[in-house]
């Protein structure tokens, strides 16, 4: 019997570590970050404008006034990473069924169908990670002799891929601690 409270312990730790890969996935991870550049800002915003375009976004609001650009994209969620949650969620009910099974006998099979409840945790990635976000820019400092500063303001993931294709081609340069951060 010890063997089995054991074994439904950590069939249970498994169920929440579940839990919080589900949320840890669909978490919102929107940063802000202040770049320059020595361009002229009418070539960088330009620019940048146009990659954001190319890669789906598009432009929702402009405040030339406040020097202030938003721009609107639908994330969608992973098809891959929903399949695998549904397979651990069935695989993880399944296990926790064959220990409710050993240790309350007399239900039977019946807790085999915990295994149904599997594709939940896909669904519930899917509903959370697919969601609108908004990208804003607000050009901080034009100063011809110094060039242009900008913040951005994006998940992170967007802004590394901007740091990391637009950066060489329009000189922009930060801190660096968005691609040092290891989350």
């Amino acid at each position: 019997m010890a063997n089995l409270s054991s074994t439904l312990l950590l069939t249970l730790l498994l169920a929440v570590g579940l839990v919080f890969f589900l949320r840890a996935a669909s978490k919102d991870r929107t940063t802000t970050v202040e770049v320059r550049s020595s361009r002229p800002p009418l070539e960088v915003l330009s620019q940048l404008s146009e990659w954001l375009l190319q890669r789906g976004w598009r432009t929702e609001s402009t405040d030339p006034e406040r020097r202030h650009l938003c721009f609107r994209a639908e994330v969608a969620a992973s098809p891959w990473l929903a399949v695998l949650l549904s397979v651990l969620g069935a695989v993880g009910a399944a296990c926790l069924g064959l220990v409710l099974r050993q240790l309350l006998p007399q239900l039977g099979w019946w807790p085999l169908l915990l295994a149904l409840l599997g594709p939940a945790a896909g669904l519930i990635y899917r509903t959370r990670a697919m969601r609108a976000e908004t990208l804003e820019l607000r050009l901080i400092s034009h100063d011809s002799a110094t060039g242009s500063a900008l913040r951005l303001r994006a998940h992170r993931d967007e802004l590394i891929a901007l740091e990391l294709e637009m950066g060489p081609k329009l000189g922009l340069f930060s801190d660096g601690k968005l691609l040092s951060s290891p989350i």
